[in-house]
């Protein structure tokens, strides 16, 4: 292979590191490395634009890596820790998925916003933020751009809510499990989770992990479904069936094959935790070469009306989340 190719993979995997690196300190934690990754990489492009000979690699980044990152974060998925949680996790799981999908494109549509931003968004909102936005960007064709401006409403947004949820707490009246119910039920990332429900201590945390790792299992049912709708679509407008984009992601399988292979605890959890953080450097790549394909000028050209609709689309999901949760424990 080329040297451009193995420059644009290792300039991904720089800008992963320092990602990382600076998701150590206090507050940033909160953005996580790989919201962080693609916004490395819009600022390197803006000042210091990628030549033609690295985009082959950047994109290889962005596109295979990507997968392999989606398929190992199977080893955080116990799918046993999801039966044992029981029905309300679950159904708590289900309804914010549909809720935050619904609500956020609802509003979207509403306001006149970008169609497929709009539906990245409510995707992001509804199911597990940024994996969530780029695994479904593909399904649906998105440019590089509405892709990078999804992730970065959904960053501000859950880092929002996550200083509020954490202000809260004393206040919310919920008990332990419930406020981890709540906060997994009802944020983005499974970082803004984390930092949320450890106000509320261990059992806060534990809870709160079973229901957000549940809504990243639905991933598989979304994309499934968008994949479908996806190749009826092209049939329809005459297009022939390309047998490349099945109704579901193959990585998906591969990400559920991997769950399965961690609930049965062959996996010693010292390596689990190795696979985890591989999966999210090689994620953190892939948004760095997201971010390597973007300039700021694209959320300028997105207006605000995304925003909004992300907003208020997060503001539905969380009260009829504390609603949820209020009444039920």
């Amino acid at each position: 292979m080329k040297k451009g190719f193995w420059i644009g993979i290792g300039l991904t995997f720089f800008i992963a590191i320092i990602a990382k690196l600076a998701t150590l300190l206090p507050y940033i934690s909160l953005i996580g490395p790989l919201v962080f990754a693609i916004l490395i990489g819009m600022l390197w492009n803006t000042f210091f634009p990628v030549g033609k000979e690295w985009k082959s690699g950047i994109e290889f980044s962005s596109k295979k890596l990507l997968r392999a990152g989606i398929i190992l974060l199977g080893m955080r998925l116990n799918l046993g820790d999801i039966a044992t949680a029981g029905w309300p996790a679950f159904l708590l799981a289900v309804g914010s998925v549909l809720i935050g999908i619904g609500a956020v494109y609802g509003i979207a549509r509403a306001v006149g916003a970008d169609k497929t931003i709009s539906f990245l968004t409510a995707c992001g909102t509804g199911i597990c933020g940024a994996a969530a936005i780029v695994a479904v960007a593909s399904q649906v064709k998105a440019k590089p751009e509405q892709t990078a401006v999804s992730v970065a409403i959904i960053a501000i947004l859950g880092t929002l809510f996550t200083f509020i949820y954490t202000l809260l707490y004393p206040v919310l009246g919920l008990s332990g499990e419930a406020f981890g119910m709540f906060a997994g039920g009802t944020l983005h990332e499974i970082a803004h989770v984390v930092a949320a429900a450890d106000v509320g201590g261990a059992e806060a945390l534990d809870f709160a992990l079973v229901v957000k790792l549940t809504r990243v299992m639905l991933l598989v049912i979304v994309a499934g479904g968008i994949g479908i709708w996806m190749s009826r679509k092209n049939k329809q407008s005459g297009e022939k069936f390309n047998l490349k984009i099945l109704p579901i992601p193959w990585f998906i399988f591969g990400f559920l094959a991997v769950s399965a292979l961690y609930t049965t605890g062959i996996v010693p959890e010292k390596i689990a935790s190795l696979f985890v953080s591989l999966a999210y450097l090689l994620m953190a790549m892939a948004m760095a070469g997201l971010g390597l394909n973007v300039k700021f000028e694209a959320f300028r050209r997105a207006g605000m009306k995304p925003f909004v609709a992300g907003l208020g689309g997060t503001i539905i999901l969380v009260l009829v989340g504390y609603i949820f949760v209020r009444f039920t424990f």
